[in-house]
Formats: structure tokens, C-alpha cells, sequence
């Protein structure tokens, strides 16, 4: 039986933060059963993620960011665009393209806040691996 591999793309901006999420991604589903690819930010998650899901290698595609509000509008605009365009990707695709990307309205830099969601994104890989899983166990029944 061959195993269903998992792609998981994260943004490079907050990577302190934002690799956490591979990492609880990875307590669930095993980590040589799953290929990174990094990008520069959250905007650029999307095409990737509609890429990789639709060579056919991916039972999943999870993809991590979080943007922050800066004090502009561009942090509503870039999470929409990023969320609408993961959503398009997998309902494009057939394949399940999860989002772990996290809009906090009062993240702050510094210690305080960096504790918070870095332990966050642990847990929020998880779920992310936990919903690849069961999508994948739905699908398969639907399809037997």
C-alpha cells in the first residue's frame, strides 16, 4: 500500500510563528509522508496550493500564514484574498486545500504575542492534518 502524501506550503513572513503549524501538522500525519514548500507571504499561497493540488501527487494541501494587522486596510484584503483564493483552489482542484492562515485583528510583535501563536499554530496544524485525514477517509467511502 503506497501512502497518501501531503503537501504543506508556509509563508516566510512570522516564520518563527508560522512553522509552528508544520510542526503540529506533523505530530498527526508523518513528516516523510509530507513536502514544504515555502513562499515569500500569504498572497502567494494560493496559486501554489492550486498548483501542487492539481499534479496529482497530493492527497492534501494545507498552507500556513499569518497576517497581521498592520493598521491598514491591506491586512482585509490580502486574508480575503488569501482565504477566497485557497477555497477556489481546492473546489478547482478536487483536492482538499486547508487553510492554517490566521488574520489576528490585535497581534502585536514581542514576546507576549509570540508565545501565544506560536502554541496556536501548533495546535492549529494539527486540526489541519486531523481534517486532511478525515476529508480523505469521507471521500473515500463516498467513492467505494
Amino acid at each position: 500500500m503506497t501512502l497518501a502524501r501531503y503537501a504543506f506550503v508556509k509563508a516566510a513572513w512570522h516564520a518563527d510563528i508560522v512553522d509552528q503549524a508544520l510542526k503540529g501538522f506533523c505530530e498527526v500525519i508523518p513528516a516523510d509522508q509530507v513536502d514544504v514548500f515555502d513562499v515569500p507571504g500569504a498572497f502567494e499561497m494560493p496559486l501554489l496550493a492550486r498548483d501542487l493540488a492539481a499534479n496529482g501527487r497530493y492527497a492534501a494541501v494545507a498552507a500556513a500564514a499569518l497576517v497581521a494587522d498592520g493598521g491598514i486596510y491591506r491586512h482585509e484584503f490580502v486574508a480575503q484574498a488569501v482565504v477566497d483564493g485557497l477555497m477556489r483552489a481546492g473546489l478547482d482542484t478536487g483536492v482538499p486545500v486547508l487553510s492554517v492562515s490566521l488574520t489576528p485583528h490585535h497581534y502585536r510583535e514581542g514576546a507576549h504575542h509570540g508565545e501565544i501563536y506560536r502554541a496556536h499554530f501548533v495546535t492549529k496544524g494539527r486540526e489541519a492534518a486531523e481534517a486532511a485525514l478525515m476529508i480523505g477517509r469521507t471521500r473515500a467511502r463516498l467513492a467505494a
